[in-house]
């Protein structure tokens, strides 16, 4: 009878044990998650001469390569100019080989030349690297001077977060250094990525990602870049990160 009574006991206890460890196996608490705003190298293109707009080759949204023409300005005035200064330039290296032309009047000339040669070129407007048209801001047919901005590329293949540490967990933290990240909404999918810079001064925690209380506290931006070859990762989409601890 006793012997029964020991064994319902530790059967008892060994039900109870294993409901404990189940509890805390599902309400354990996890890995703290920093979370941090998608960022995409955004470059944005602007006219280098005066001109009219006569073709936009891409539209908003497009992919480009390194290179493709994405806008070209009509440029009248500009190729009007390096045709006179191209006769210029080979009426220059007759006379200059006749001896008729002194070597100091002839640079002048080749560089006059070759300046209103690179004014064409920047008639045309290309990509400086792979990427996405993000915004177009001007249309065919519009004047535009020096400095005016035609479109902007956003590089969606590389992407970066902030995300904001304190101090205490700066430690296990080093250019180079491989993270992961998360999408709340695609559960299971690891983004790998590595961290770019740690910043060397202390700020407060911006407003945008933590609470009022929060947001006295002194942290340090850390930057991650991850490679998004998929482009499943857009700009303005909050991504979850977790950080090594040591």
């Amino acid at each position: 009878m006793k012997n029964s009574n020991k064994i319902r006991t530790v059967m008892v206890l060994l039900v109870l044990t294993g409901i404990g460890i189940t509890l805390w196996w599902f309400t354990r608490p996890g890995p703290f998650l920093y979370a941090g705003t998608v960022e995409g190298i955004e470059v944005t293109l602007s006219a280098r001469v005066a001109g009219v707009i006569e073709d936009i080759a891409v539209i908003e949204g497009s992919a480009v390569k390194a290179g493709q023409i994405l806008i070209t300005l009509a440029g009248e005035d500009l190729k009007l100019s390096a045709d006179l200064a191209a006769k210029e330039y080979r009426r220059a290296q007759r006379l200059l080989k006749s001896g008729a032309l002194p070597k100091a009047e002839y640079d002048k000339i080749q560089f006059h030349y070759e300046k209103a040669q690179l004014a064409v070129t920047w008639c045309t407007i290309r990509a400086p690297r792979a990427g996405r048209v993000e915004n177009i801001y001007k249309e065919s047919g519009e004047l535009v001077g020096p400095g005016v901005q035609l479109l902007s590329l956003t590089n969606s293949e590389t992407i970066w977060v902030f995300v904001y540490v304190a101090q205490p967990k700066l430690a296990g933290l080093s250019q180079g250094r491989e993270v992961h990240g998360f999408l709340p909404e695609m559960p299971g999918k690891i983004f790998k990525g590595k961290i770019a810079m740690v910043r060397d001064q202390a700020e407060f925690t911006p407003k945008n990602v933590q609470t009022r209380n929060e947001r006295t506290r002194l942290v340090y931006g850390v930057k991650i870049m991850f490679d998004n070859p998929e482009r499943l990762l857009k700009p303005g989409m909050t991504l979850e990160v977790i950080l090594p601890e040591k």
